[in-house]
């Protein structure tokens, strides 16, 4: 199979400078919050749930930079078998991204806004409606998770067409 290179790395910077993002984001929510109260942990968009969704972001987001790399290293090589591979992975939405988002208080920070929208401008590399659930995330008037009532969230996730 061919692969564009050109496109790998386009990602990569992008994913790049959005862990950047995250990455100063998360710092600067830590500095905020300092050592946030334990008992707040299930109360969606405390600052508990706050700093694990910025973590979920960041960590998702460098994970991905790292399969996209290593798709781009295969692909310059030559190794078309393990370049297959490693692309199918590439393309696999990052674990975490964008919901991580669903976790934290509003306003989300600039940063954070910034990264999802660099991402989005990207989303089509990715398996799935990535642009979609980034959207959706930024749409959000306040945290959705983890919610109030698990009950109403089950049925909600079971009625929801595919």
């Amino acid at each position: 199979m061919i692969h564009d290179l050109t496109e790998l790395g386009q990602v990569g910077r992008v994913l790049n400078e959005a862990l950047a993002l995250l990455e100063g984001e998360r710092k600067r929510l830590q500095r905020l919050y300092g050592e946030p109260a334990q008992d707040e942990h299930h109360i969606a968009g405390s600052p508990v749930q706050t700093l694990y969704g910025i973590a979920q972001l960041a960590d998702g987001v460098r994970d991905q930079l790292k399969r996209v790399a290593l798709a781009a290293g295969y692909v310059t090589f030559g190794l078309d078998e393990r370049a297959d591979q490693a692309v199918r992975v590439a393309r696999f939405e990052p674990v975490g991204f964008p919901s991580g988002v669903d976790r934290m208080a509003r306003p989300l920070g600039e940063a954070t806004v910034r990264a999802l929208e660099l991402i989005r401008d990207v989303a089509g590399f990715f398996d799935g409606d990535m642009a979609i659930e980034i959207d959706v995330c930024l749409a959000a008037p306040e945290a959705t998770y983890p919610p109030r009532d698990w009950d109403a969230y089950q049925q909600q996730r079971l009625n929801r067409p595919e």
